[in-house]
Parts: C-alpha cells; structure tokens; sequence
C-alpha cells in the first residue's frame, strides 16, 4: 500500500476513534459556567490557615470541585454559597492511604477511631452525599477500604455505629447505575446484615442499640448501657433489608430476594406495632421494660428516611411546625422543646437531650422529603419544608463565615464546639444531597424514567438551575426561569439530559419523563 495512504488512514481512523470516544463521553455543563463560580473557592480558602492538609489541599480544591460536582445557582446567595462550601469542606475529608482513599469525619484524629482516623457513625451520610461526585474512585475506595481493608475483610470497628450502608449503597447505584460494583459489594452486606441480627436482635424481633453506638449519646429515651429498641436501628435495618432484596433481584438470587423481603416485611410490621405510640402519636424508643420512653425525639421521623410507615401516622410531622415540638429559631431540635428534660442531660460534652445537630436534620429532611413526594397527606407541604431548608443554610455560619460543626444551640446558633479544631469541618450530614435530590427535586430512580419535583415554593424564587448532574450516564440539568429572561429558554421549568430538552412545565411542579428520549 502506498506510504502516504496508509498514513492518511491511520490518521482518520484515529480521528474516527477519537471522535467516537468523545460522543460517548457525557457532556458537560449545558447553562453554566464552572468560572463563575471560582470566588466562592477563593473566599473560602482565604478564610483559614489550613493548618490540615489531606489528598486535595487548598490550592488544588477548585480544580477538584470543577471535576467533580453539579453546579448550582439561585437568587438566595447564602443558599448557593453554603451548597459550594458544603462541597469544598467535605474534599478536605478525603484522605489517600495506602489501601485506597478513604474519608474522615474529623480532621484531627479521635482516639475512638479505626485506621487512618475512620469513624463509621456518618459513613451513610458520606455515601449519599458523595454519590453525586462525577470520580466515583473516592467513594469505591473508602466502602472497600471498610468492608475489605483488613486483611480482605470489614475493618475492626465497622460495625461500632449502626448502618444504613446497603440502602446508601443501592441508592448510589440509583443515581451512578454502577451495577457492578454493587453486586459485588453483595455478600459483604449480606455478611453485616446478618452480624447485626447475631448480636443485636431481640427475642420481639426488634433490634437494639445503646444511643452512644447510634452516635447519639446523652439522649433523653436512652444512655451509654441501655439496650433500647430505638427507631434508628429499626429503621435502618429496613431500609437494608428492602436494599438487599433488590440487590438480590438483580443477581437472580431469588430465595435471597424473597428472604430479604420477608425480613423488611417484618421490621415494618415491629415497628409500627411496637415502636409507635398512639398516645404521643409519634414514633418513640422503647425501654427493655417493654415501656415506651415518654419523649418525642427526632429519631422518631428516621422510618419514614426509608419510606417505612403506612399512611396513617403523618400527624407526626406536625412537631415539625411546632414551637414546643422541634421547631426552634435555628433548626430542629434533636428532643422535643416542651419536655421538662430539654437540655439537661448533656453539658459541652456531647448532648443529644434537644441541641441541634446537622447529623439528625439530615435525616430529618430527607424524611421529610420522602413524605412529600410519596405520601398523600395534608400535615406539612412545600412551605414548612422551605422554612426548614432556609433555617439549615442560616445556621451553617459562625462568626459570620460558613462554618459547619458538630451542634449548635437552638436560640442563638451558637455553634457549641466553634472554638475547637475538632469540630471545624465536622463531616456528619449531608446538605448537597438534600438539596439535589429534595429542594430542586431530582429523585433518582431504577426505571428509564427521570423524576423532577422541586419542592420550592413558586413564589419564593423566579429562577435557579442545577447544571451538570452526573445520572446514570448521562449530564442533566435542571432549570426554573419564572420570566423567562434569566436563560432565555422560555417560561417555567425545564429538564435538559446532555444539553437538550427533554420535558418542560409552565409551572413547578413535578415532571416525569421517559429517560429514552431523542
């Protein structure tokens, strides 16, 4: 063949190959520019001395960010300032060992913790927020680091806090559609499933936990030594049950499927006839006397963080709203303000006795976004849910910077812990996840379709947009542009799936779209 031909084809069928591996490449950003966005990188990192360093130091957390996360604008800044510091804090918990890499909770090292300062009371926390990260190599090493880094098996203290990991885990699948790491985390799941029923079941069925082990120490139903049947365990262990279930369908494992199902089939029978209390009309602790604990306690909205109650028992979210419930002037408190116990137990230490922590209006908020989306009910709607999302942004700020920590007063915002190195950058909750999947409403999903249901009210903000979305496969982006003149779209809601659109509304308001479309 002459010289010059072969030249010539081998360029263009590089050039093909080239061209074919960058039309299968997702798309980027289809509306905003990562550039406009950098200032709030560098307020943040003129902020701090940075006198901790671990995989992404400072310098290189913009670079970082810009790989790696959904873009997000709105006209409330201080809701779009803390969504970038939420992102930029959590990258400094990753952390490169020679295992993998690995993401911690504090930055300074706790005597309690594993190997390479691991604690595992957040590791769900971590999984949903993470699982919205464009590299999933951070969160693949850390859950393998777990599971596998000791000697191929779970790292000693794995299982020293509950876990909800296999239902974070299925729900990453939900948003990455990495079907092959899931199926292979299934028998080490399967193995800690079953660990827990060995040495936390109780003769009822129910599961129980000391408060400290649900990392909740101080609590007004529990203590240290009580072995209580909370709702937190109960709950997770439903919520890894259905996990399981649908993990094993989708390995053809039906005996495990049917297993599995049985077994979340019963902790929601147990939990509603045990752990319920009429009287209180809440979902309440239960001591080892067989005797409800007598306080309304956060830990009470946990089921529905799982979608475990029936419809029925909505009347319990009307303590959301309420000033002697869990409604303070800075958040919601972990224990009902009217009980005669409300801050007593706990001083400066580590107090769960109503004090507001990140870690439980996390849970709280995602619960509550499940109730609006899946249930039909009346008790609380998009208006209380904004309230409670504008109150978590005001209180991420200490001294007038955005600041996160471990708990803070509810009267003053006070953050408890502010002056401690251990509490900066506590990595204990979720925001970035809650504000995806419930404020902006992008609900993942295991069919072909795309679920958007913003859960803003119409009139507080006339626009926003969640570009670059990572979801299964595929760059989404997400707008609302009441005039129509911010990005010239038109009017009303739009979902566009790797630059083009996919569905509109006139309105805000839930859309379901076939994810096949042109």
């Amino acid at each position: 063949m002459n010289s010059r031909l072969t030249v010539f084809l081998l360029i263009a069928a590089f050039s093909f190959i080239s061209c074919q591996e960058k039309a299968d490449d997702p798309k980027g950003p289809a509306i905003l520019k990562a550039e406009d966005f950098k200032f709030h990188v560098d307020y943040f990192n003129s902020m701090e001395d940075e006198n901790i360093q671990q995989a992404i130091p400072n310098v290189q957390s913009w670079e970082w960010m810009e790989e790696n996360i959904p873009l997000f604008e709105c006209p409330q800044q201080n809701f779009q300032e803390i969504y970038y510091y939420r992102w930029w804090s959590l990258r400094k918990h990753i952390k490169e060992t020679p295992k993998g890499y690995v993401m911690t909770e504090f930055l300074v090292d706790r005597p309690y913790a594993d190997e390479y300062n691991m604690i595992s009371c957040a590791l769900g926390h971590h999984i949903y927020e993470s699982r919205w990260l464009h590299n999933p190599e951070y969160l693949h090493d850390y859950v393998h680091v777990w599971f596998r880094g000791n000697e191929g098996g779970p790292m000693a203290k794995l299982r020293s806090f509950s876990s909800w990991t296999a239902d974070a885990l299925y729900n990453k699948f939900l948003v990455d559609n990495d079907r092959d790491f899931l199926v292979d985390m299934y028998p080490d799941l399967r193995k800690e499933y079953f660990a827990w029923e060995a040495d936390r079941r109780l003769p009822s069925g129910l599961f129980w936990q000391h408060d400290v082990k649900d990392g909740m120490e101080e609590s007004l139903s529990g203590g240290r030594r009580v072995q209580n049947a909370r709702p937190t365990i109960n709950s997770y262990m439903y919520g890894n049950a259905k996990a399981m279930a649908k993990i094993a369908q989708m390995l053809d494992i039906p005996e495990d499927q049917t297993l599995f199902n049985a077994k979340a089939d019963t902790m929601k029978m147990l939990v509603e006839e045990n752990l319920w209390n009429p009287e209180s009309v809440f979902f309440e602790t239960l001591t080892p006397e067989g005797e409800f604990a007598g306080v309304r306690e956060a830990i009470g909205f946990i089921p529905w963080y799982f979608n475990l109650p029936e419809n029925g028992h909505e009347a319990a979210w009307e303590q959301v709203k309420d000033k002697g419930g869990f409604l303070a002037p800075f958040g919601l408190t972990t224990a009902e303000c009217r009980h005669p116990d409300f801050r007593s137990h706990g001083c400066c230490s580590c107090e769960w006795d109503g004090a507001i922590w990140p870690f439980a209006t996390s849970q709280t908020m995602t619960a509550m976004a499940n109730v609006l989306n899946d249930y039909t009910q009346e008790v609380v709607g998009k208006n209380d849910y904004f309230q409670l999302f504008n109150l978590y942004v005001e209180s991420q700020y200490y001294r007038g910077r955005p600041y996160i920590g471990e708990y803070l007063d509810e009267t003053t915002g006070f953050w408890l812990k502010g002056d401690q190195e251990r509490s900066r950058y506590y990595n204990h909750s979720t925001f970035n996840d809650m504000l995806i999947s419930g404020l902006v409403g992008l609900r993942p999903r295991a069919d072909d379709k795309i679920e958007v249901n913003p859960l803003i009210p119409e009139d507080k903000w006339d626009w926003f947009c969640l570009d670059n979305v990572a979801y299964q496969g595929d760059i989404l982006t997400i707008i609302w542009d009441k005039s129509g003149e911010k990005y010239n779209l038109g009017q009303g809601l739009r979902v566009l799936k790797n630059g083009e659109e996919i569905a509109s509304s006139q309105r805000l308001e839930k859309i379901l779209v076939e994810k096949k479309t042109k």
